[in-house]
């Protein structure tokens, strides 16, 4: 079936709806999105959205950038973080304006809380700069764009999961191929820009805080179609997912006053950060708790701590953190107000992804050349805002102001630009791909060899790395690659068919953690959220640039681009 749009947006998160608000009313905009719009991972996003209004305390968006510029271990690109912290401000505002409910100041205005790596004065002492809507701030966000895309009459293809990505042989974006879940017809989307805002790629470890959607859809396919991915050797680890299960506990439980306690009732993060403590960015925590497990400090003996708020007055816990306490009383059958809570590091963020400038236009080299009418924004894209290690409350930020930029450049493109023409048989990928899956006949289950790479990736790619183990990581994807030729599906019809889609997301789940594996053996140092603990130090006279990793016919090829340098020279980073 054939689609006409000036615009789509391939995705309907934070960033995609927040386009959408741009475009809508003013283009022919249509939202493409694998689920119900509500339930995009957004809504997961708990403790908060940054942004230095001061209605607390003094505070300044230069402190907000330099606080993403250290917190990113210095591989941010400094004019995208002024850009981030600028405009937090007016998209808060924006946000309210729609009817954003967010929690209250006695006179009124917008509530603020502290978050890990946020201060004042370049790192003197926490600062209160999160806005928040109790645990819920996410869910928030994509109930407010949403009822605005409502009003503004975007068109919505709910269920439609995209499988090409279309470009002229002149490397002009034309449009996307997708495949209606719902009857497994084939739908071509003609049009003269594409936003990408399909979230990230959590599913390739296997105790992650990421749905089970969120397998890097336009990642990989961007990658399949010869462009770039940047810097994809780094991925966060939240520190407090709960136990086994990785379903995440917000920051917020720590901004409240929450204290991380080893076996022995210690707050051991006055070891590892002693100004900013609890509150110390993700990287650092992540690996501190790792540090007490295997020191013999982990909780009895196991590798997990706790997660205490037994010290904080119940009303905070009930209202402030209601959901977080529900997940506990739920998943553990614990209550938060008088029990400690079993916590360990859990895949959380992608800071990699498809490189962007601050517009959201998709670049394909260090010389930042844009790909025509190709755009991405959110979890998905590269700015590279968050560096080495992105900050709490700085993704819901990331959204609505990259996915704000994007939109509005998208908008003054088509109207600029005629739409151009298809390439023959736009299809024909797509149709290969899914004929392949459903006719195969060989003896692997989907199922098991995800469950593979996961628990090989938890094991040789997570929060420690070393040579050994991600050449071995290597070896391991080849022989899972090979096995992915040989899969067999049980149901093998048209109608919403979940094998078939479990399927194509191993295919994009390999092809990230290809790319992940190969980045991180590359980076022979230690930065941010990557930890080689055979070159624990940071490197900047020979790392201090960008990875591009690009699939060639010969294999993955690997080049570098510098890291914008404009206010803060790199210096060590400590809390």
């Amino acid at each position: 079936m054939y689609h006409r749009f000036d615009a789509v947006i391939v995705g309907a998160g934070g960033a995609g709806l927040m386009a959408a608000a741009q475009l809508a009313g003013k283009c022919n905009v249509a939202v493409i999105t694998k689920l119900y719009p509500v339930r995009s991972h957004t809504g997961a996003a708990q403790g908060g959205i940054a942004a230095a209004l001061a209605n607390v305390e003094e505070d300044h968006w230069i402190w907000h950038m330099f606080d993403t510029v250290k917190g990113g271990d210095y591989l941010v690109d400094q004019d995208a973080a002024e850009v981030l912290a600028r405009e937090a401000i007016d998209a808060i505002i924006e946000l309210e304006h729609w009817g954003f409910p967010f929690n209250r100041l006695p006179d009124g205005r917008i509530d603020q809380r502290r978050f890990g790596g946020h201060t004042r004065n370049f790192g003197e002492a926490p600062v209160r700069r999160s806005c928040y809507a109790a645990d819920r701030t996410g869910h928030m966000i994509l109930q407010t764009l949403y009822q605005q895309s409502i009003k503004n009459q975007v068109v919505f293809f709910d269920e439609f999961m995209m499988l090409d990505l279309l470009l002229t042989d002149d490397g002009v974006c034309t449009g996307v191929v997708a495949l209606d879940v719902e009857t497994g017809e084939f739908h071509v989307f003609h049009s003269k820009a594409v936003l990408l805002a399909t979230g990230g790629y959590g599913r390739v470890f296997k105790v992650t805080s990421n749905a089970l959607s969120l397998t890097g859809d336009g990642v990989a396919i961007v990658f399949r179609r010869g462009l770039p991915l940047e810097d994809m050797e780094f991925y966060q680890f939240h520190p407090t997912g709960i136990y086994k299960l990785g379903i995440l506990l917000s920051e917020a439980c720590r901004g409240e006053g929450g204290i991380l306690r080893n076996g022995l009732g210690e707050r051991f993060m006055e070891r590892y950060a002693p100004t900013l403590l609890d509150l110390a960015p993700r990287d650092v925590v992540s690996r501190s708790i790792y540090h007490e497990i295997r020191e013999g400090r982990g909780v009895e003996g196991k590798d997990y701590v706790y997660l205490d708020l037994t010290h904080l007055p119940k009303e905070v816990i009930e209202t402030k953190l209601a959901d977080n306490t529900d997940f506990v009383r739920t998943y553990l059958g614990l209550d938060p107000v008088v029990d400690p809570i079993p916590i360990q590091p859990t895949a959380h963020y992608a800071m990699g992804g498809i490189p962007t400038d601050v517009d959201g236009r998709v670049t394909v080299d260090a010389q930042n050349t844009p790909v025509p009418g190709l755009y991405a924004a959110g979890e998905c894209a590269c700015v590279s805002v968050h560096g080495a290690n992105r900050l709490g409350t700085n993704s819901l930020v990331d959204l609505v102001v990259f996915g704000r930029r994007a939109g509005k450049h998208m908008l003054q493109f088509v109207q600029q630009n005629d739409l151009h023409p298809l390439p023959k048989e736009p299809d024909y990928r797509a149709r290969a791909e899914v004929e392949w899956i459903l006719e195969n006949e060989g003896q692997e289950k989907v199922a098991t060899i995800r469950a593979e790479l996961q628990e090989a990736m938890m094991a040789d790619a997570s929060v420690f790395r070393t040579g050994d183990g991600l050449r071995r990581m290597q070896d391991k994807l080849v022989e899972l690659r090979n096995r992915f030729t040989r899969i067999t599906i049980d149901d093998r019809s048209r109608t919403f068919n979940t094998d078939l889609v479990e399927a194509i997301e191993l295919g994009y789940l390999l092809d990230c953690a290809e790319a992940i594996v190969a980045c991180a053996l590359a980076r022979e140092e230690s930065r941010g959220a990557h930890y080689r603990e055979d070159f624990p130090q940071r490197d900047d006279a020979n790392w201090l640039k960008h990875t591009l990793v690009t699939r060639t016919s010969g294999g993955l090829e690997l080049s570098y681009k510098p890291v914008i340098i404009t206010r803060f020279q790199p210096k060590e980073r400590t809390y």
